[in-house]
């Protein structure tokens, strides 16, 4: 028999039992949709896991306090950064596009008769627009001798803007956070929210007005005034590694540390974002093999249809075989039905799986993205599968004896 004869009679032998054919396919439909939506699903994630992160601004380092053990004489037994540090990083390591550093507070600021409470006070530096990747809409930001005379200035966030003065210029305008006068001096242009941070609902000052009006610490004289972490803008043309060791040399040396007692650590928005990916990939595997799982059902269901089609057409079977039709020939057309039971139904999931991961993404509100693979992936899979569990029904249609077929009723 020809190729188109096989499917002609594989075509009409699945359309005589429709609804038994939809039922056989529908595992194989739920298996591939499942991947592919459970795919999208995962891979959605982890793009808003790097958009987050890249969000906080361009080709950062973040360094962080870590706490050293041991007693007397084994290093900085405090356990932190300190405000000089940024400058020390700023001025002695090449490479380095900006850095800044931020300490918080949460005010209850007023202006006239408006007044919001928890607004979070972010004390900074200079370089936080570069760092941070932020721009001003009117106005201008912190200077270095802003800083350097504690000048009690502030610089709103679009939304505070909003809230506090409406379509009124703030520039140059007096409000009150806590029971401190600062002058506006800018507003920055609309970010949104980055990385879990709301940059329109902050408001900005001097990080030394921050140290003396907000967070006054009576040991800051013998101390320094300790931060929590300091953000490095890397140069573009400057090596992250590279940069990452001179910081790590310059602070060991300044905290007085080894290598063993760091009382920092360094890390870069590559390193974060590595770290989501092998998470979310390990998560993303795992949903694949469990969506795979219906694949294998649905692949059992083609072969037991097949296995009672074989007997409900024994007669069929001895009669082609008298007529002259080879156990090859048997065996073809039963493997061609069962393969096509699977691509039909692969077909049918491949669009199910697209249509339901942009619903899905619309009506959860969480992000999906479509990756080809998973399309290829799981289309493939239910063709292998068609061909696997339907071996079995279309050899044993091929063995049977064709005076025995002939005789069943």
């Amino acid at each position: 028999m020809n190729i188109s004869e096989i499917l002609k009679i594989a075509l009409k032998s699945l359309t005589s039992n429709k609804l038994r054919s939809i039922l056989t396919m529908l595992g194989v439909i739920i298996g591939v949709a499942a991947v592919i939506v459970m795919i999208s699903i995962s891979a959605g994630t982890e793009a808003t896991i790097a958009e987050k992160i890249n969000g906080l601004g361009s080709n950062l380092l973040f360094i962080n306090q870590a706490f050293t053990r041991g007693g007397p004489g084994q290093g900085n037994q405090q356990g932190g950064l300190v405000y000089s540090d940024v400058a020390a990083i700023r001025d002695q390591v090449p490479g380095v596009a900006g850095v800044s550093v931020e300490q918080q507070s949460s005010v209850t600021i007023k202006y006239n008769d408006n007044t919001l409470t928890d607004i979070t006070l972010v004390g900074t530096t200079p370089d936080y627009p570069t760092v941070r990747n932020v721009q001003i809409k009117t106005g201008r930001f912190i200077t270095e001798t802003d800083n350097e005379r504690a000048e009690k200035i502030v610089i709103l966030g679009s939304e505070i803007a909003a809230e506090l003065f409406g379509e009124t210029d703030p520039i140059g305008e007096t409000i009150y956070a806590n029971n401190v006068q600062l002058v506006v001096i800018g507003v920055l242009a609309p970010k949104g929210i980055s990385g879990g941070t709301d940059f329109d609902s902050l408001i900005y000052t001097p990080i030394n007005v921050v140290f003396k009006k907000f967070e006054n610490n009576p040991f800051a004289r013998f101390m320094g005034d300790r931060v929590r972490t300091i953000f490095v803008s890397v140069d573009q043309n400057a090596s992250m590694d590279t940069v990452k060791e001179q910081i790590t040399l310059l602070l060991t040396g300044r905290h007085k540390v080894t290598s063993d007692t760091l009382d920092f650590n360094i890390t870069s928005q590559s390193d974060i974002i590595s770290t989501q990916e092998s998470t979310t990939e390990s998560f993303r595997t795992l949903l694949a093999w469990v969506a795979g799982v219906s694949l294998i059902v649905g692949g059992i269901g083609i072969m037991n249809i097949m296995l009672v089609s074989v007997t409900e057409r024994t007669r069929e079977i001895g009669l082609r075989q008298a007529v002259g039709a080879t156990p090859a020939d048997i065996e073809v057309q039963f493997l061609t039905e069962a393969l096509m039971l699977s691509l039909f139904g692969g077909l049918i999931g491949v669009l199910m799986g697209v249509g339901g991961s942009e619903l899905f993404g619309k009506l959860s509100g969480m992000r999906t993205v479509i990756v080809p693979y998973s399309i290829v992936l799981s289309f493939t899979s239910a063709a292998l599968i068609g061909v696997f569990f339907g071996f079995i029904p279309a050899r044993k249609a091929a063995q049977l004896d064709p005076i025995v077929a002939l005789r069943h009723e």
